[in-house]
């Protein structure tokens, strides 16, 4: 059964305001704890879609859902489906969605899966069988240039430039601790409380698994599904994903209009959403002692209106 609550699952089970009859998604379903908390404030007929890419997540979550399977439809599957996914359910409307993006612990805990830097492993990194590229395939094929872009643009580390240096002067590496003896060699950091290999570690999954674009073309999809009323909250972990949330929520809850003989916008709308929240909501201190992993966090909720 559930060995830990997800992140920010009182905030969220409270943001997004469960109710019976309504039809909600978890489109990062994970060991399905959000859903649930989800599952049980909708009783007795709330239905919940759970999209993942992982199948040990699924089977995972399966189990531990396994209460409220007449409730649950899952799907293995990106939430970049979730238009696709809404169809062929025959929902046309819902009333609310969680997104919590990034790695989950069940993958950073399974040193097979190579996202940690802290255990030894092969170097995988995929959240599904469907990734284009391992991690291996990238350290190893890239020049020294893409890897320093990598390694910059996703993991926003000053020491890029010498960690790709020193990759390509020692490959193949094909395990998760050979890479951490070449990045520490690379880049020491005496009294530095980050590791050094967080950042390549993170950059290297967000590019396997394409991240970023996975939030950029979820979010239209989820805000269009959404019926008038309902809730959108997404769990970031990274300052660009959570840039890519911010601007896209904050955009959708302006009203474009045209001021009187002026043409500044192609196309008037009215205000597509509402910011429930106009800061983040962030972990509380006791959470971030209990799972410090929980730090990072960011949970960004809007309204349709």
């Amino acid at each position: 059964m559930m060995s830990h609550k997800p992140v920010l699952y009182q905030e969220i089970i409270h943001v997004l305001q469960p109710r019976s009859g309504g039809r909600y998604v978890d489109g990062t379903l994970g060991a399905g704890g959000h859903a649930r908390g989800i599952l049980e404030a909708c009783t007795p007929d709330g239905l919940l879609l759970g999209l993942d890419v992982d199948p040990q997540a699924l089977a995972l979550a399966r189990e531990n859902l396994a209460p409220y399977e007449k409730r649950i439809h899952l799907v293995q599957a990106s939430h970049i489906t979730l238009a696709e996914q809404l169809a062929s359910l025959k929902w046309d409307a819902i009333d609310g969605i969680v997104l919590d993006l990034g790695a989950s612990s069940m993958q950073f805990d399974n040193a097979e899966r190579g996202f940690s830097f802290m255990q030894d492993g092969p170097l995988d990194m995929r959240f599904g069988p469907h990734a284009l590229m391992s991690a291996e395939e990238i350290v190893n094929t890239y020049d020294e240039r893409e890897l320093a872009d990598i390694i910059f643009r996703y993991g926003e580390d000053r020491d890029s430039r010498k960690i790709a240096k020193a990759i390509v002067m020692n490959r193949p590496l094909r395990t998760t601790r050979e890479l951490v003896a070449v990045i520490e060699k690379a880049s020491p950091r005496r009294g530095d409380r980050v590791h050094p290999a967080t950042q390549t570690f993170q950059a290297l999954r967000i590019a396997v698994n394409d991240e970023l674009t996975a939030v950029e073309k979820t979010l239209p999809q989820a805000v269009a599904a959404l019926r008038s009323g309902g809730r959108c909250a997404v769990i970031s972990f990274h300052s660009l994903e959570d840039r890519i949330v911010k601007e896209y929520f904050r955009e959708q809850s302006k009203e474009l209009v045209n001021p009187p003989y002026e043409r500044i916008y192609e196309e008037e709308r009215k205000a597509v959403l509402k910011l429930v929240n106009k800061k983040p909501i962030l972990p509380s201190d006791q959470e971030i002692k209990d799972n410090p992993r929980a730090r990072s966090a960011k949970l960004r909720v809007v309204e349709k209106l």
